[in-house]
Formats: C-alpha cells, structure tokens, sequence
C-alpha cells in the first residue's frame, strides 16, 4: 500500500482518514474507557483483497485518541479501538456524533488514497526497503500492505474469531504515514495489524511498537 497523495474524505475506496461508509443509522464507535468518540484511522475495501472476488464490503478501523496512552487503544478486545465489517451496498457517510459528547472528535489531519504494489518478496520490510529503492522514493511513503502475513514488531498476537474459534485472516497491516503531524498513531513507531472472519462477521484491530 503505496501513499498516493490526497483524496475526497468520503472517497468510497481504501484510505486512511477522513469519514467512514457505513450503512444507514450506524452509530459513531465511542470507547469504552473514556466514553469519547474514537478517531477513524481507515477504510479498506475488501475487493482489492483478491481479485475476482467482488461485493465483500468494507472494514472500517477506529481508536481513541482521547487521552493517548490511556484506554488500551493498542489492545483487540479492551474497547480502545473498534473494526468493524459493513456491506458492500447501502453506504453513506458516517455521521459524526452530536455535540453533546464530553470530548471532541479527533479527525486524522489528511486523507490519503493508497496504490497498490506488488513486489515478489515475502518479507514484507525487506518489500518496502525494495519498492523504496526502486521507485525513488522514501520507504516512509509505504501505508502497509493489505493481506499476507504480518510483519510482527513483537510476538504474533494473531486473534481467533469470537465465534467459530478459528484464526483470523490479516486483513490489513497499517503504518503511522509520511507526515508526522497528520500521522495515526502506533506509539510513534509502531503499525497496526486488522484481521476478520469475514462469514463470521467479525473484526480485531491491535498494533505494536
């Protein structure tokens, strides 16, 4: 996943920042540890997982950002953060939460497209460290990959579905971005790994530093 410069924050296609597509009446994901509104980091449309496979949806990915550091947003199943599976049809922008919310809704600071690049490596940091060398350009400007095996910073954290117990699929590996004051936040160096059961319906969102 390539940085490819800025795009319409309601662009129904992968990105990080701006505002999620979401079925009609879903609600903003607030944390449960502070109650705030989370930030949206990314949007993933599950089609550009594999071609021929179409209509699978979208995965939306959410952490709190309120008080950094403080509600586990780094951990799967401690409410800090949310990823959530939607249809393929039906979707609108999400709304953003009333103002009567106890904090303010963080937005990340720019909306970025992804290109997408196949490099025949398996290791993923030696496939950006490749890309970066040929393309010219920083390896800074690589989002992540969609799909593959994750690249761990610490011990394999990969989570088993709620429901039928299996290991889930990564869906998506995230990276911090280009630009550090408009960057998600991975505890400043770190990536995030999003993985789903997707005939199950569920979704895990942790990262690592």
């Amino acid at each position: 996943m390539i940085d490819a410069g800025a795009v319409s924050p309601t662009a129904p296609v992968t990105r990080t920042g701006g505002v999620p597509l979401a079925p009609a009446e879903t609600l903003w994901p607030c944390c449960a540890s502070c109650s705030g509104p989370m930030q949206f980091l990314a949007q993933v449309v599950l089609d550009d997982l594999q071609k021929g496979l179409e209509h699978r949806g979208f995965l939306a990915l959410f952490a709190c950002q309120n008080d950094p550091g403080m509600c586990g947003d780094w951990e799967p199943d401690s409410g800090g953060n949310q990823a959530l599976l939607f249809p393929a049809d039906g979707l609108e922008p999400l709304a953003q939460p009333a103002n009567g919310v106890d904090e303010a809704l963080l937005l990340l600071g720019s909306v970025r497209a992804v290109t997408l690049v196949q490099v025949d490596q398996p290791d993923y940091d030696q496939a950006g460290e490749e890309w970066a060398a040929r393309s010219d350009r920083a390896s800074s400007s690589v989002l992540g990959q969609l799909g593959g095996e994750p690249a761990w910073i610490q011990d394999d954290e990969t989570p088993s579905c709620p429901s039928c117990a299996l290991p889930m699929p990564l869906i998506v590996q995230l990276e911090e971005g280009p630009d550090h004051s408009t960057a998600m936040n991975f505890g400043g160096c770190g990536s995030a790994y999003a993985f789903a059961c997707e005939p199950c319906g569920h979704a895990k969102l942790l990262w690592q530093c």
